[in-house]
């Protein structure tokens, strides 16, 4: 029987069991990746088990702990075993994607799931954000213009001989967004530093831009299955109107013969942050669903 004492914390030296489930079964969402659970490990205490060549993730944050499906072969009677878990302590049954919703639906109609909307990831044309062809794009591309106007700026791949000034630049970054001040914001500075101290061992990759010899924004970004690289990370100075703009098509232009298509993550229920994203136009969603805790605590499993 299943158990939370089958579980252990993630540390950096499980990413060659995490490599060889995923290149077995690759991961959909961006919070499954070993990279983000590594990075956002001081926030939420990611643990996992491995049973019947399936990998089972249970995240434990401040608020709420959340028990993931099984990633692997469709097992329906490990599914069992981990919604019973998930009823046992009465923890959270989440991050479950379509297709698992599907199996759920079908076999357990009683359950109530729910999207979780804040926690959809965001799905783009790759060549959409790299040449924003259309009317659609055309504010964007209006920012866009106006900054290189502005501004010359070179841009160059992030690597050992410039980490330091990255590190440099996101002391910045988080003085000018008062990152103490903001429970999140300080948060995702821990992860951007972890990510950005073990760029290498994590498989990131990652563009700095210039203005006049000084870093003024990054993007760190990896490929997570065949077709799509995910961006984890994008910021830039407050002092140059549409620096966005301008890292996120050249992050498109340099990943788009590589993949058809750009992950850039869920908006976590932020407003700005979800027009921000919409404003790109993505062609689909990641979408997650959860089980209301009283269906599942009902439900004959």
């Amino acid at each position: 029987m299943l158990s939370l004492h089958d579980f252990k914390k993630i540390e950096l030296e499980d990413k060659p069991v995490f490599n060889a489930h995923y290149k077995q079964f690759p991961a959909v969402h961006s919070g499954e990746l070993f990279s983000t659970m590594m990075s956002w490990g001081q926030y939420v205490e990611y643990r996992y088990a491995q049973i019947q060549n399936s990998i089972i993730l249970l995240s434990i944050g401040k608020h709420t702990t959340v028990l993931h499906p099984p990633s692997g072969k469709t097992s329906l009677d490990l599914l069992k075993q981990t919604m019973r878990l998930a009823q046992r302590e009465n923890i959270f049954f989440g991050f479950i994607k379509k297709r698992e919703k599907d199996i759920l639906s079908k076999n357990f109609p009683s359950l109530t799931v729910v999207a979780d909307r804040d926690f959809f990831d965001y799905v783009y044309r790759a060549s959409d954000l790299a040449e924003l062809p259309g009317t659609k794009y055309g504010k964007i591309r209006n920012r866009l213009n106006k900054f290189t106007k502005n501004f010359s700026y070179t841009i160059e791949d992030i690597s050992t001989e410039n980490i330091d000034e990255v590190h440099e630049f996101l002391k910045r970054w988080c003085l000018w967004r008062d990152c103490e001040s903001d429970e999140l914001l300080e948060n995702e500075r821990t992860a951007i530093l972890y990510s950005m101290s073990h760029f290498t061992d994590l498989g990131l990759q990652g563009l700095a831009l210039r203005i006049n010899g000084t870093i003024q924004s990054i993007a760190i970004y990896e490929q997570m299955n065949g077709d799509t690289v995910v961006v984890h990370f994008e910021k830039g100075a407050p002092d140059f109107d549409g620096i966005y703009k301008a890292i996120n098509k050249e992050t498109a232009q340099r990943v788009q013969h590589l993949v058809p298509y750009i992950n850039r993550e869920e908006d976590l229920g932020i407003p700005g942050l979800r027009q921000a994203k919409l404003s790109y136009h993505p062609t689909h969603f990641i979408e997650v669903y959860f089980i209301t805790e009283q269906s599942l605590r009902d439900a004959p499993i």
